[in-house]
């Protein structure tokens, strides 16, 4: 097992990386239109990710981890919602939009189960 000497070594921020690399490139075929709504909304979201994780990360407390985590989620949570609507708005490809979820929920589990670790450590 690899020791985590820096926030970069958490598969869940490298994975919010690799998340926030392919919203980007997703929201560029986006409609002009969006800049300023969908496409701004989404990006926003989803650098809050792995931005959250490094700065809870750099806490000193758990309890101030847990809560970066938590916010992180609920971003996670927005670019799920986000896509939904990107979707029903024929913005996305379905074959883009599977992808995109099948990678939010990877993020979700991983980030559920590194809140519920530091949730034991500080009960």
């Amino acid at each position: 097992m690899t020791q985590i000497k820096s926030f970069r070594d958490l598969l869940v921020w490298q994975k919010s990386m690799s998340l926030v690399t392919s919203i980007y490139q997703l929201t560029r075929d986006f409609p002009h239109s969006e800049m300023f709504g969908l496409t701004s909304q989404l990006r926003r979201a989803s650098i809050s990710i792995p931005s959250n994780i490094a700065e809870g990360y750099g806490r000193n407390t758990s309890k101030d981890y847990l809560r970066y985590l938590q916010i992180a989620l609920g971003s996670l949570y927005e670019i799920q919602t986000q896509l939904e609507i990107a979707s029903n708005l024929h913005f996305l490809e379905i074959f883009d939009f599977n992808k995109m979820i099948s990678l939010c929920l990877e993020i979700e589990r991983m980030l559920t189960s590194l809140i519920a670790k530091i949730r034991a450590k500080i009960a």
